[in-house]
């Protein structure tokens, strides 16, 4: 048993002996192989992790060098800013699976937009960030400059304009973490989130161009030139959920070994997804490990963790393993 470490990780050493348990303790030493070796690591968040909070502890691995690159859907880009301006007016449903129709309807007309148990407030959320964010996107363009989604909400961080509106510690926002440091983010997809589709209509109504926000393209471009630049000790993989924020990113090891031809580039040293997709009729978020062997995306002997569960449960566990909480 590791000695040096605090007591959520000797509880977990002690316990989490076999099937998904053992899995999780397995991963997370394995993540610490990694970083012990001088390896990277790229931790990918899908589904709703920044409204989960998982920021009250990813912050502090951002904090700790212990997380290099980030990828993530553009919902948990802005979930997170959510939650920093609009925590107190968040309301919880924890009998979300009892909700008739009529009820779903009526936390529409409150605007209360639900993620399984937590409805998200629109108006002290959405409209909040939205005021500013618009604002940076048009100054943006007025100077004839273009920059990444996170870059946007980066600077609309470290400007202030949002601190009045602070309603929780800052040190549990992941994206103050992360701005504070600059930290390389890849966010494929951000159409799709809601700061997206506000940056959409403005485009429809003729206020903004639709380049002045960088596309999914320049996100792989971006990352590719990332991965060529960091991965002489290797760079690992760590994959909460399924979906975009996983697939785009581990693509990049194909695409610069086989459309490149950089014969030369190494494959993902280490890999782990937290999932509970069922692996069946061609899911990709359900496949097991090996069969990005057959992508060109993991070698033979890369380590290979898969933890059926959910995230929300496992990834603080990790989490705290590492930091030796």
């Amino acid at each position: 048993m590791t000695t040096n470490k605090g007591e959520i990780s000797k509880f977990i050493e002690k316990y989490y002996l076999h099937f998904n348990a053992a899995a999780l303790v397995d991963a997370a030493k394995g993540y610490e192989a990694q970083l012990n070796s001088g390896a990277k690591m790229l931790v990918s968040l899908a589904g709703a992790m920044s409204t989960a909070e998982l920021g009250k502890i990813f912050a502090e691995m951002i904090r700790q060098d212990k997380v290099q690159i980030v990828s993530c859907t553009g919902a948990n880009l802005e979930e997170d800013i959510m939650n920093l301006v609009a925590h107190s007016h968040y309301k919880r449903v924890p009998n979300y699976r009892d909700l008739t129709p009529q009820e779903e309807w009526e936390l529409l007309e409150k605007g209360l937009n639900r993620v399984t148990d937590t409805c998200i407030p629109e108006e002290e959320a959405f409209r909040r960030i939205q005021e500013h964010i618009v604002k940076i996107w048009k100054d943006a363009e007025a100077k004839g400059e273009r920059y990444l989604p996170h870059e946007y909400m980066y600077k609309l961080l470290l400007s202030g304009v949002l601190e009045e509106h602070y309603e929780i510690d800052l040190k549990d926002s992941w994206m103050y973490a992360a701005a504070e440091k600059n930290l390389p983010i890849v966010c494929p997809g951000w159409e799709d989130s809601t700061m997206g589709n506000i940056f959409a209509s403005y485009v429809l109504k003729g206020e903004l161009k639709a380049s002045t926000v960088k596309s999914g393209i320049e996100y792989m471009t971006f990352l590719a030139d990332w991965y060529t630049d960091h991965s002489e000790n290797g760079i690992g993989f760590f994959q909460i959920g399924g979906g975009i924020a996983g697939d785009f990113p581990i693509c990049v090891v194909p695409m610069l070994y086989q459309d490149m031809e950089r014969t030369e580039t190494p494959f993902w040293s280490y890999f782990c997804q937290i999932s509970d997709s069922t692996t069946s009729y061609g899911s990709y978020s359900g496949a097991v490990p090996n069969e990005k062997i057959t992508w060109g995306k993991l070698d033979i002997n890369t380590p290979k963790f898969i933890i059926e569960s959910d995230a929300t449960i496992v990834a603080p566990l990790i989490f705290a393993y590492l930091l030796e909480m």
